[in-house]
């Protein structure tokens, strides 16, 4: 628990970094030489841009403050992989659903929601198993020179 809340401190800036590195991202690609910190929907509902950005960088900091406490979970060896992934996946879920939804990264319908969770899914599979098969090639390696 302690180790989970002291990565949960570190996880703050990091979410906030990444966060706002993704609207720079974004206002590259899609801003036409514009900054865009927010959805201009999220803008309109917190009835500024200001109260947005700082609805949004409060967000994106708790997402790292869950994101990096979670980290705790892969570590756990009483968990075997998939009950360490399951839980890994739903806490991610219950994490970002919310978080995106209320910063406007979805369409704010059924099916906005279905669409997310399902991008979702694809993009922590496509992660998970980059990350295991690099671990899986690791432990080969490890065990191949312990071999020799």
């Amino acid at each position: 628990m302690k180790k989970a809340l002291l990565r949960g401190l570190i996880g703050f800036p990091i979410g906030v970094t990444i966060g706002y590195a993704i609207t720079i991202a974004f206002s590259l690609a899609f801003g036409k030489g514009n900054y865009s910190p927010v959805v201009p929907s999220m803008a309109e509902q917190f009835g500024s841009q200001i109260s947005a950005v700082l609805v949004q960088f409060i967000l994106c900091g708790i997402m790292g403050v869950v994101f990096a406490a979670m980290s705790v979970i892969w570590e756990n060896d009483r968990l075997n992989l998939a009950a360490q992934t399951g839980i890994n996946f739903v806490l991610s879920v219950c994490t970002m659903i919310p978080i995106a939804y209320v910063c406007h990264w979805m369409e704010h319908s059924l099916e906005g929601i279905l669409a997310y969770a399902a991008v979702f899914a694809g993009i922590y599979t496509s992660i998970w198993i980059a990350m295991y098969s690099v671990y899986r090639a690791n432990i080969n390696k490890i065990n191949a020179d312990l071999e020799k």
